[in-house]
């Protein structure tokens, strides 16, 4: 296993479990590396694309870095129609043009089940990178998006899902984090995560372990997509939430007034979900004026107090 210890210009590698690796190059710019891929979440070829793309580029946003180039990772089944690919594969690249970053290539395989993703390189000032270590007692706890998406879309699969409620989760998984490269640099905010297959709950104790702190989420304050907690409290829960709930809940201490399915659809895996950002009291009115100049959505959904794990409430 290679570390930061090994290699001292790899600033962030496997010892941190973060969301992505950091590569010092210089003294003014390091690399973000990271990949990202899945089977279709949707069935337009078009979205699913852009989403893959978004979920894949999101964690260079959540180390406070730029996307700079991607490379395709795709496996799609021989009979797959070429026009299908294409679309995939035009979604993904309008999505990091979005990003200002671009393709360079790829390499596909043929496999009985379609999946796509990316591998993506970002830049980052070394002096400015947010990992999941960062974290301090008193900080205030945002997330930039509702969540959600993972209980909607394995609704949708059983054609459980109303309509209205699918096309909102898909525009927020469309929804680059590119926030992120903005707030940390200029806040110098240094605890990030983006939330994605292990939940809200079980990113936040990924961050809570990191950074030797006690995470206090509301659970009442988190967000929720429209219909997520009707699909929770209908138990269309997919297969991820269980399997989070087994491993993160033993850090997780909820009261008994969380109800419980709303705590199930906190242990529900998302796709492109939101940032999750421990922001200094000191900062944060900036920091919100800031989102809300930007006209990006953001929500308080708790404190980071001393301690360990997660208390929920």
């Amino acid at each position: 296993m290679f570390t930061s210890v090994d290699y001292p210009d790899l600033l962030v590698g496997l010892e941190t479990s973060d969301d992505a690796a950091v590569y010092k190059i210089s003294d003014e710019l390091a690399i973000v590396q990271t990949l990202d891929f899945f089977t279709p979440i949707v069935d337009d070829p078009y979205t699913y694309g852009a989403i893959a793309a978004a979920n894949a580029m999101s964690d260079v946003y959540a180390m406070g870095g730029e996307v700079v180039l991607a490379l395709n990772i795709a496996c799609f089944p021989g009979h797959l129609p070429p026009s299908m690919v294409g679309e995939i594969l035009r979604g993904g690249a309008e999505k990091v043009r979005e990003a200002g970053g671009v393709i360079a290539g790829g390499h596909t395989i043929d496999d009985d089940e379609p999946k796509y993703g990316m591998a993506v390189m970002g830049l980052v000032q070394p002096q400015h990178i947010a990992t999941k270590s960062g974290a301090r007692p008193g900080d205030v706890l945002l997330l930039t998006k509702p969540l959600g998406v993972g209980i909607i879309t394995t609704a949708a699969k059983s054609d459980a899902a109303q309509a209205e409620h699918l096309r909102a989760a898909v525009e927020v998984m469309l929804q680059l984090n590119r926030i992120g490269a903005q707030l940390v640099p200029q806040f110098d905010l240094t605890a990030v995560t983006d939330i994605t297959g292990f939940a809200l709950l079980g990113h936040a104790q990924e961050m809570a372990e990191r950074s030797r702190v006690c995470l206090r989420i509301h659970s009442e304050q988190v967000p929720l997509l429209p219909g997520a907690r009707d699909y929770a409290e209908r138990w269309l829960f997919p297969g991820g939430s269980k399997r989070n709930h087994d491993y993160f809940g033993q850090w997780v201490k909820a009261t008994p007034q969380v109800a419980e399915e709303l705590l199930m659809l906190l242990y529900t895996p998302e796709t492109s979900g939101g940032l999750l950002i421990a922001v200094p009291q000191d900062k944060l009115s900036r920091v919100e004026a800031f989102l809300r100049a930007a006209g990006h959505a953001h929500w308080s959904i708790g404190e980071v107090e001393p301690g360990a794990g997660i208390e929920l409430d």
